[in-house]
């Protein structure tokens, strides 16, 4: 039976990209392994995905009796179902340490850089195996996505030095203009469902016991949302009454290198506890701020404890 490979609900290009390349990885080391979703791909991945020659990988929602590999995560909130009825073998991430725990030791790959991608190169070189030229071309541009094209606080040198590694690779001679056209596809939201458009990038989270729902959406220009963006609150805020004391949805800007955060809360004054902006719910305008795991999340988790 093959080991599963799988990364977070809502899957992003560095969970499908990382999953891809891992299962690859694994199997060349004499371990089958499969990738798999738990959901289907936002249109970002699908035009990677397209680019590189791979279809999206089967969903699987649920780890009864299977073998699984973790990437991009290790909270059981973003995690495929019934976890603990498996065997976690091994995880590789670029995040916290959630609240994952195994009976048994694993293989385990958890660095602070700013993208699971940039883990993976790694792991191919430490194991000497090569790494295919369509495989380092969806971990290029999960890199690219995952730093903002390297405008993010979390990208580091190790990132960079991966992408320029991996383009070799991958015979991408222009890594920024791919970059672009990646985000491009992101940006486009028109004709889509504002429930898809706060799904598109959400993660659960556990606040001091509350639930805490972050969405994000990056955009070229933010006045690609002005249409949509009533529609987008009433929507987190329909997400937020099924069960969370709050829902904040992230509208990055990537070119002013800031993001404008929908809100929709029991208690609004946590957001001015976290990032010093006060506010009844209206939305807020964090300049500077990109990444929802380095800027906003460990923000919200001081905040939510004050």
């Amino acid at each position: 039976m093959a080991i599963l490979v799988v990364g977070h609900k809502n899957p992003d290009t560095d969970t499908v990209a990382s999953a891809i390349a891992v299962a690859d990885l694994f199997t060349k080391r004499g371990q089958e392994a499969q990738a798999i979703t738990q959901g289907p791909v936002a249109p970002e991945t699908a035009f990677v995905l397209e680019k590189f020659g791979f279809a999206a990988p089967e969903i699987v929602t649920d780890a009864t009796d299977k073998k699984i590999i973790l990437v991009d995560h290790t909270d059981i909130s973003q995690t495929i179902d019934n976890l603990d009825k498996g065997e976690l073998v091994a995880v590789v991430d670029h995040h916290k340490l959630g609240d994952v725990t195994t009976p048994n030791p694993l293989e385990m790959w958890v660095w602070p850089v700013g993208c699971s991608g940039t883990v993976v190169k790694s792991m191919y070189d430490f194991y000497g195996v090569e790494i295919p030229a369509n495989i380092a071309g969806v971990l290029l541009c999960a890199i690219l996505s995952d730093t903002v094209m390297f405008k993010s606080v979390t990208c580091t040198p190790q990132d960079k030095a991966a992408v320029e590694a991996l383009a070799k690779i991958a015979g991408v001679t222009d890594t920024m203009a791919l970059g672009m056209e990646m985000f491009k596809v992101k940006s486009a939201v028109d004709g889509t469902p504002a429930r898809d458009l706060v799904f598109r990038d959400y993660k659960d989270f556990d606040m001091s016991g509350k639930k805490v729902g972050i969405g994000q959406l990056e955009v070229v220009d933010l006045s690609m949302l002005d249409a949509h963006k009533e529609a987008l609150q009433a929507e987190i805020e329909k997400v937020k009454a099924e069960g969370r004391h709050s829902v904040f949805l992230l509208l990055t800007d990537i070119m002013k290198e800031g993001t404008e955060m929908l809100i929709a809360s029991d208690d609004p004054s946590v957001v001015e506890k976290s990032f010093g902006v006060a506010t009844k719910g209206e939305p807020v305008w964090l300049d500077g701020v990109m990444s929802r795991k380095k800027q906003v999340v460990p923000s919200f988790e001081k905040g939510f404890k004050a």
